[in-house]
């Protein structure tokens, strides 16, 4: 990931409080940022649950955007998904960035994870890996009135339209994976392998971290030709 004579101490910058890493390169200086476990949103889940913090999150990419020593962020998803306003709020930031942005999907990127790995400028997921879509879930007290369903409808919808305009999926395709029966146990919706991620258009293409990397450099080396990057 670092050649050579940039391979010293001093050039990977790492926080291992936040799961964040920067590299630099003279191909160009990239942030490394994971989302791992669970997205934690406006409720604090117990200590034993392996989460992400959408109020780390939000500020790094801040910070990231107006770096000038940053060029590039990858992004490396393992989640099972979470609270749906706060990872829709993450992935929205990362589909405004104005730096090139490569996600890759490691282990799963399922649920709310889908909105996030698409959100970026060209997205990896690994052959081994899968993404859940389903429906969106509500867990406590529903009051059961039809103000309830048009809500969920309303941001179910969000979801839909956010991943179909991030992706090369129709909405009517994410809709049909999403409503689909018979495929998850006592629930609606469908698991997508790496290949079939891929061939639905959800993600654009099967690999892993070289792939991505070597993706990103490339999009930076892009800008610079563009003069949008020193």
């Amino acid at each position: 990931m670092v050649e050579e004579n940039t391979s010293e101490v001093s050039n990977t910058d790492v926080d291992n409080n936040i799961g964040a890493t920067s590299v630099k390169n003279p191909k160009g200086n990239i942030h490394c940022l994971t989302i791992i476990g669970q997205i934690e949103g406006h409720i604090v889940l117990p200590p034993q649950n392996k989460t992400t913090k959408y109020e780390h999150i939000i500020p790094q990419l801040v910070a990231i955007e107006e770096d000038e020593n940053i060029d590039g962020l990858l992004l490396i998803l393992n989640t099972v998904g979470g609270d749906v306003e706060a990872g829709l709020a993450i992935a929205e930031m990362i589909a405004s960035m104005s730096k090139p942005t490569v996600s890759l999907i490691l282990g799963g990127g399922h649920s709310i994870g889908v909105p996030m790995a698409v959100a970026a400028d060209y997205s990896f997921i690994a052959p081994s890996a899968t993404m859940t879509i389903h429906p969106l879930r509500l867990s406590g007290l529903i009051i059961g009135v039809p103000q309830t369903y048009k809500y969920f409808d309303k941001m179910q919808e969000r979801i839909v339209q956010f991943v179909a305009n991030n992706s090369k999926i129709s909405t009517e395709e994410f809709r049909k994976l999403m409503l689909k029966t018979g495929e998850l146990a006592n629930d609606v919706g469908t698991v997508l392998f790496g290949e079939e991620a891929v061939k639905y258009g959800i993600i654009d293409e099967l690999g892993g971290l070289s792939a991505a990397l070597n993706k990103l450099y490339e999009l930076i080396e892009k800008k610079r030709k563009e003069g949008r990057i020193q």
